[in-house]
């Protein structure tokens, strides 16, 4: 994701981007770690930044010329975005796992590829803040424990991003609190159409296929 800098036209920038990758059949793990990557970013950033957005109203600007408040951003749009990433993958593990019927341990081995291979690439990022590997480590945890033949296909994988968005945004306690159920809500739906996509998107036998060739 890189360092944020503030565009007013971040959104429609961002999502353009995110169409041109649209209506690609994902056939290899390759194609399926860019879709989790791209909408993993996607998901966190247009719910932190529309978050803070609505907030803040017209001084939304305003809070980019402040660099601790960029840091305290910087550092819960890493932590957001670990957690989209662990939601998607393990939604995205659940319907390879039913559209396939393969072994759970085989579906995990899967997983747990593109997850590192996304990891890997990412790397420590320097704005992420020291907590940023720790969570990293519990994305790592979730997808190795999980029961890849026990995940339906609905919202339920989409557990963590909800709370990480509440916990890590840099709005005061006593606003957020007021907020919470309004702020689930809007990252859950921001997940419905990324689902779409995957079911539309995904070939889960050639994608399984990929990891042994």
């Amino acid at each position: 994701m890189g360092k944020l800098h503030f565009c007013k036209d971040w959104r429609m920038a961002f999502w353009n981007k995110l169409l041109r990758g649209r209506n690609t059949p994902i056939t290899d793990r390759d194609g399926l770690q860019r879709f989790l990557e791209t909408r993993a970013n996607f998901v966190a950033q247009a719910s932190l930044y529309g978050y803070l957005r609505t907030r803040a109203g017209m001084r939304f600007p305003e809070l980019f010329s402040d660099d601790v408040f960029v840091r305290s951003i910087n550092i819960a749009k890493w932590q957001l975005w670990l957690a989209c990433l662990a939601d998607i993958a393990v939604y995205a593990g659940g319907l390879v796992a039913s559209r396939t019927g393969a072994r759970p341990e085989t579906v995990g081995e899967l997983m747990r590829g593109a997850v590192e291979g996304i990891l890997a690439a990412t790397g420590m990022p320097a704005d992420a803040g020291e907590q940023f590997e720790a969570g990293a480590q519990r994305v790592r945890a979730r997808i190795a424990l999980c029961d890849w033949s026990s995940v339906p296909d609905d919202e339920t994988a989409f557990s963590e991003s909800p709370a990480a968005l509440v916990r890590h945004a840099p709005i005061v306690d006593e606003l957020k609190q007021l907020d919470e159920p309004i702020v689930r809500n809007s990252v859950r739906f921001r997940w419905q159409e990324v689902r779409r996509d995957l079911r539309r998107d995904l070939d889960a036998v050639a994608v399984l296929g990929s990891i042994g060739s």
